[in-house]
C-alpha cells in the first residue's frame, strides 16, 4: 500500500481531494475501532448476565459501555480507551463471578 501521508500529490489525481479522503479514512478507522470495542463490551456483558447470572451488573456495565462509546466517538484522543476500560471490567466480572 502506498504511503498516503508522505506524498499525496503523487497519488491523487487533480480532480480528487486528497486531504478529504485522508480525513474520511481516519474517521472511518476511528469509528470502526470504537465500534468494535463496543460490540465486544456487549458480548461480554451478555456473557456475564447469561453465564454468571449477574444481570443487574451486566445491565449497569452495558449502560457504562454506551457512555464510554459516546465519549470515545466524540474524542479523537481517547478513541477506544474508555470502552476498553469497561471491557476490562466486564472481563474481570466474567472471571470472578
Amino acid at each position: 500500500m502506498a504511503d498516503v501521508k508522505g506524498g499525496s500529490a503523487d497519488i491523487y489525481h487533480q480532480e480528487m481531494d486528497g486531504p478529504a479522503h485522508e480525513r474520511t479514512y481516519d474517521r472511518f478507522t476511528h469509528f470502526t475501532t470504537v465500534g468494535s470495542v463496543f460490540v465486544a463490551c456487549i458480548v461480554v456483558g451478555l456473557a456475564v448476565g447469561g453465564i454468571k447470572h449477574g444481570w443487574i451488573s451486566a445491565i449497569v456495565m452495558i449502560v457504562l459501555a454506551h457512555i464510554a462509546t459516546a465519549v470515545g466517538l466524540f474524542s479523537q484522543s481517547l478513541a477506544w480507551r474508555p470502552g476498553a476500560v469497561v471491557l476490562g471490567l466486564l472481563a474481570l466480572m466474567l472471571l470472578l463471578y
